[in-house]
């Protein structure tokens, strides 16, 4: 990668670490908090503030991804962060657990991963994409980690209210990265952009769309009998359960990392695709048969983040390779609501299997959405590589292609 490539990877890697850092936070302690304040003993009300987050970033992904294409995608990311850490201050100050839903629906409002990642494709060759993709999505995999570890002892020094002031700085802190080190955009392309509703039912970018939704689908409904599991077959209490996740993220960004620099390299990144769907589909399969066995599901997480984090790295480069370039924001747009719609029906699905099945259920259930996207993936055309050489700093790293 160039040196501008290098900056813009790590840049908006740091940037999205920075937010999902602040939100990530409150994950392990807020149900425990909600019991001191006004409303927080009705457990729906939790829920909801735990929640509208995510449902206001469903809603907001596809009109900042749009925003995104017309006015510039260091605006957007800007206008969101502020959004963002508005948010995070309304939070920090409410009295009640009305006002912390508040707080909660105006940091979702600041909807940018469309806009980061989009802002990520069009400073980045396509042959380079997928790893700068990876740096992003390791970031927010390393901060969910370190939150997990470090979200108690937090609480217990500055309380909730610090945590969400914490949240906010961090937000004030990435808007300075976006103004002062991640590289100037280039200019938006010019010419008529495509019709919205010709980037929504692109049959190419409506299976990559399929494939974030069933990813987080499957990984949100696996965490509702994940930690259950680990209770009851390995004798392991809730508090200690980093000791299995922490080791097995890490693990995974290692053992990921020689699957994304073949696929780059040998040009191979389809085949690596449709590979780590497969192994997404036999890890599912492998924790329902061994789902009464601790060693099985301790083998089985590290499995499920090595395809976990390879999928999550090449799906949004693929969309950006595959959407018109004057609509990359809108299509992120669309990817990024349907991640979050998978992350809702995910858990709702789980939760509806765990009640009327077994918690091998959710594994079947699972592994029956992938089954069908890898024949999805398998059966999907060839994504052209459009090859590109970055310019001299005196254009600002802009990217052009070369036919």
């Amino acid at each position: 990668m160039s040196r501008d490539e290098k900056r813009a990877g790590v840049s908006l890697a740091s940037i999205f670490a920075l937010r999902m850092l602040g939100l990530f936070l409150i994950l392990p302690v807020f149900a425990i908090h909600a019991q001191t304040i006004p409303g927080g003993d009705d457990l729906t009300l939790v829920g909801i503030a735990l929640g509208a987050y995510g449902l206001t970033q469903a809603m907001f992904q596809i009109p900042f991804g749009m925003a995104a294409d017309n006015f510039g995608r260091k605006r957007v990311i800007v206008l969101g962060l502020l959004l963002f850490a508005v948010g995070s201050a309304v939070a920090a100050l409410a009295g009640d657990i009305w006002w912390t839903i508040f707080g909660r629906v105006l940091q979702g409002a600041g909807a940018i991963s469309a806009a980061v990642t989009a802002l990520a494709a069009d400073l980045t060759r396509d042959q380079h994409r997928t790893k700068v993709m990876a740096m992003i999505g390791s970031s927010i995999g390393l901060v969910f980690a370190l939150s997990l570890v470090a979200a108690p002892a937090l609480y217990a020094v500055i309380g909730m209210s610090g945590i969400f002031w914490l949240t906010a700085i961090l937000a004030v802190a990435a808007i300075g990265l976006v103004t002062h080190v991640v590289p100037p955009a280039p200019p938006l392309p010019p010419g008529p952009k495509p019709l919205f509703r010709e980037v929504l039912f692109d049959t190419q970018l409506l299976r990559l769309n399929f494939g974030i939704f069933t990813l987080h689908m499957v990984q949100m409904a696996m965490f509702v009998v994940v930690p259950g599991l680990l209770v009851r077959y390995g004798d392991l209490p809730l508090a200690s359960h980093w000791k299995i996740y922490l080791p097995a993220v890490l693990a995974s960004f290692v053992l990921m990392v020689p699957a994304i620099i073949y696929a780059e390299k040998r040009n191979k990144v389809q085949a690596v695709f449709v590979t780590a769907i497969g192994l997404l589909l036999a890890t599912l399969l492998a924790m329902w048969l061994g789902s009464t066995s601790f060693m099985m599901m301790a083998g089985g997480l590290l499995s499920f983040f090595v395809a976990f984090n390879i999928l999550e790295a090449m799906l949004p480069s693929l969309i950006s390779r595959i959407a018109p370039p004057n609509a990359k924001g809108a299509a992120l747009g669309v990817y990024n609501t349907t991640q979050a719609l998978g992350l809702f029906v995910g858990g709702a699905m789980g939760g509806w299997l765990v009640k009327n099945f077994d918690a091998g259920a959710v594994f079947v259930g699972g592994a029956a959405m992938v089954a069908l996207w890898l024949v999805a993936a398998a059966t999907m055309p060839p994504v052209p590589m459009r090859r590109a050489v970055a310019t001299s700093p005196s254009t600002h790293g802009i990217l052009k292609a070369k036919s």
